[in-house]
Order: structure tokens, then C-alpha cells, then sequence
């Protein structure tokens, strides 16, 4: 059991790792310290969990669900909360300890390199990580700080139906939210200062969601920057005032470092507060690792996960570590259809030298006899070091709009971790018929024509 360096007394150091953060970063750390028998302590302010369980992945799944399944605003909250609680269950402090993680309440502060400040109580160890995950961006909109506006971390604390319902951000949150009170009776108007929604995807994809809202009755705003907005909620833009009810804020993340002390410890942050870490995620100062949204890499749970996993086995030297890399993790916007992505789009496969399959739903059975043929999958490969285009070359990026387009991207993001020829994908039997049938054909073209259909040279859009 870990000992408390102000009661020992002792020049040993307390535990093996401490990890600041109870988030999917730090609880992926966690899991990592039980698996290696390391002597770990977890720092939290809050209950762990963080934002994916409480206010992020699971209320909004739960309630994207939720109104496509037609319940009522109340039912669909009651839902909201019964499966935050019921996740939430599986990961309290409680259970850390009962799998033998050591966990302090309180914020956690850096006194040095090896030494964490809570409250009272400096607590020592070999290594730090710090995974205080991040917190949503507030756009500096004249009038905004004088009203009660809501974030990701507010807008489940909802009681009753807005009427209306402003949205400010058409990334993934705002259209999945567009989509989910759209569908519970509520107006919807979104603003995207952006000339697309969903302005990191394919473009492509973009045209489809965009359609896909506004068919549901979305007001959709892009190339419309708000401009201030007042007390009544009013929201001006170039375009025509809005008043709604609520007014959701959805423009991105910052990191949660306040009280942290990184300047006085010398931790290196970028120009937007984010920590930066070289590929084994440690910090500008040895022994001090930070993993998760606090760097800024992708705000992503899964990727947190991942982070909080190679950090903290490259800190104790056992399991997992290596190097972390954006490459092969997949993002999935889960709007009606979905989009996924993995790697890199077209436009940036240009110079890489890609070539590209690309098959439309409406030329895929599965979405024929399900009545969704709005969407694509569209695979991007690349020559490989000696073999060249040989079996296809390899893949480097993929997208796909389909319904069970979050499901069907984890097989391309497996291929591209092995290494894998593209070819693989096309060889490969895959049942028929199911979603995941499209890759296969999509990916045969890689090898030659199939149906009309045959890989082309990757272009701008």
C-alpha cells in the first residue's frame, strides 16, 4: 500500500505512478498499473468517469438513441440518467481500489517533478501523468457571458423541451444534438462559421449530413458566423436574427490545466494551453507524462483510452508502451447515417501519391435493401516502402456514410495497424449480405475493375 510521504517520513518514494485525472485517460493508465502490479495512485476531483460518462459519449448516445426510438423529452432523459448511472457504476473509486488502484479526492497540483500537492498532502512518485482531460471552448461572442447558455456539461441537466433551440458549432456535437431534439419536437437552428458542417470530413460526407438535417427540419446556417447575441436569447449572424428558448455552445475543447502549476514546473504548452509531449507522451520535464485531451492530439475517449495506456506503461517501463500516433485511430460522428473516418482524406493523399476506390451506397446491396442509400465508403491507398503498389499498396485513410458506418471503419483501422496490403480487404470473404460486404468490393478495385468501378489517382477537392 502506497505510503504518505508527510506521515513515513521516509526519503522512498510513495508509489511507483501517480495519475492526475479520472477521465478515460487516467482510467486507461489505471488499468495499465494493475496489469503491471505497480504501486498506483489516481488523483480526482470529480467522480471518474469524466466528461465521455457524465456529460459527453454516453448521454448523447443514449439520447440520439432515444429519440430515434420516438420516446417523449422526459422519457428520453429518464433514459439519459439511468445509463450514466448504470456506467458510471462500473468505474467509481470504489471500484479502483477493489482492483488496486489507491485514490485521493482532491485537486492535484505539481510541486515537482515527482511530487503532487492535494490539499494538505504532498504525495511522491517515480513518475507523474498528468490526464485532466479538457473542458468546452467559449468563443468570445459579444453578449454571451450574459446569458445562461449551454455546454455538453449543461445541456442534460435539461428538464423540459426548449421550443427552440439555438446551436453554435456544426462539428460532430453540434449535429448529433441538431439531430437528437430535432427528432424530440424541438426547432433547431445551427450555425457553422465554416462553409460545410462537419468541416474536418470529406466534403462529400459533409453534403450528406447536411441534407440528411435538414430533410429532418434542421436550420441550417453555414458560412454564418454569430456575431453577439442577447438577453432574450437572441442570436445574430449575417443572416437573419434567431430567438430560441436554449442556446447550445459546441465549437471545440480546451485543456483542463488551471492550478495544474506547469509554468512553474517548466511543462512545455503550445499557444492554445495544451501540453505537449514527444511520441512516448512525456512531457518537456523527465518522469512527467500527460495523455488524453490535456494534449491537445485528439479529443477523442477511445483515443484517450489509448493514450493513458502507452503513457503510463512507457513511465513504468512494462506492458504496452511504444510510441502514440493519430494514424490508425478512427472518429465516428453518429448522426443519421454515420460518418467515420480513419487516417487521411483524399485531399491530403494527394501528395502521397493515393489512389482512390470509392463505392456509393446506392451501388451496395445491403444499403438497397435497407432503404439507405445515402453515403459512400471511399478507401485511399498509398505505394508501400519496396513493394510498391504491389496487392494493392497500403491503405492510409478511409471514409464511410452508412448507417453502421462506425462499425464497419474498425476493420480498415486494424488493416492499416498490421501493415497490411489493401489487398487484404478484397480478399477477404465477408458475409453478404451485411454492410461490411461494401469494403470488400470497394477494395477489390485496388486490385482491377469490379463493376464498372476501378480505382483513380487521388485529387483535390
Amino acid at each position: 500500500m502506497g505510503r504518505d510521504a508527510t506521515e513515513s517520513g521516509s526519503g522512498v518514494m510513495d508509489h511507483d505512478l501517480i495519475i492526475i485525472g479520472s477521465g478515460a485517460a487516467g482510467l486507461g493508465a489505471a488499468r495499465i498499473g494493475q496489469w503491471s502490479k505497480a504501486d498506483t495512485l489516481m488523483v480526482t476531483d470529480g467522480p471518474p468517469g469524466g466528461d465521455c460518462t457524465f456529460t459527453g459519449c454516453v448521454p448523447s448516445k443514449t439520447l440520439l438513441s432515444a429519440a430515434r426510438d420516438g420516446l417523449g423529452f422526459v422519457e428520453a432523459m429518464t433514459r439519459v440518467r439511468l445509463t450514466v448511472e448504470r456506467i458510471a457504476a462500473t468505474e467509481t473509486s470504489d471500484v479502483l481500489r477493489e482492483h488496486g488502484t489507491h485514490v485521493v479526492d482532491g485537486r492535484g497540483r505539481l510541486a515537482t517533478h515527482d511530487t503532487v500537492v492535494v490539499g494538505e498532502r504532498r504525495i511522491t512518485a517515480s513518475r507523474i501523468l498528468i490526464a485532466t482531460g479538457g473542458r468546452p471552448a467559449i468563443p468570445p461572442i459579444p453578449g454571451l457571458e450574459g446569458i445562461a447558455f449551454r455546454t455538453n456539461e449543461t445541456l442534460f441537466d435539461l428538464e423540459q423541451r426548449p421550443t427552440t433551440l439555438g446551436i453554435i458549432g456544426g462539428g460532430p456535437v453540434g449535429c448529433e444534438m441538431a439531430e437528437a431534439f430535432t427528432r424530440l419536437g424541438t426547432s433547431v437552428t445551427l450555425f457553422e462559421s465554416e462553409d460545410r458542417v462537419l468541416p474536418r470530413e470529406e466534403p462529400q460526407a459533409s453534403s450528406v449530413v447536411d441534407a440528411a438535417l435538414r430533410l429532418l427540419g434542421v436550420d441550417i446556417r453555414t458560412s454564418t458566423a454569430v456575431e453577439r447575441v442577447d438577453g432574450a436569447i437572441r442570436i445574430y449572424s449575417s443572416s437573419d436574427p434567431v430567438e430560441v428558448d436554449e442556446l447550445l455552445v459546441a465549437v471545440g475543447r480546451v485543456p483542463n490545466t488551471a492550478g495544474l502549476a506547469l509554468d512553474e514546473l517548466g511543462v512545455t504548452v503550445d499557444d492554445r494551453g495544451f501540453i505537449q509531449t514527444d511520441r512516448r507522451l512525456e512531457t518537456s520535464v523527465n518522469g512527467v507524462y500527460a495523455a488524453g485531451d490535456v494534449t491537445g492530439k485528439l479529443p477523442l475517449t477511445h483515443a484517450a483510452d489509448e493514450m493513458g495506456r502507452i503513457a503510463a506503461s512507457n513511465a513504468l517501463g512494462k506492458g504496452y508502451g511504444g510510441r502514440y500516433s493519430t494514424d490508425h485511430t478512427p472518429w465516428v460522428t453518429f448522426t443519421s447515417p454515420e460518418v467515420a473516418r480513419v487516417g487521411v482524406t483524399e485531399a491530403e493523399a494527394v501528395s502521397m501519391g493515393g489512389m482512390v476506390a470509392y463505392l456509393p451506397m446506392s451501388e451496395m446491396d445491403r444499403a438497397i435493401t435497407d432503404g439507405a442509400e445515402d453515403g459512400f465508403i471511399k478507401l485511399i491507398a498509398a505505394p508501400k516502402w519496396l513493394t510498391r503498389r504491389l496487392f494493392g499498396g497500403r491503405i492510409i485513410g478511409a471514409t464511410i456514410v452508412a448507417p453502421r458506418a462506425g462499425e464497419m471503419i474498425n476493420e480498415i483501422a486494424l488493416l492499416m495497424r498490421s501493415g497490411s496490403f489493401a489487398g487484404r480487404l478484397a480478399q477477404t470473404v465477408h458475409a453478404y449480405p451485411t454492410w461490411g460486404y461494401g469494403i470488400q468490393k470497394a477494395a477489390g478495385q485496388f486490385m482491377g475493375p469490379v463493376e464498372g468501378r476501378e480505382a483513380r489517382a487521388a485529387r483535390a477537392p
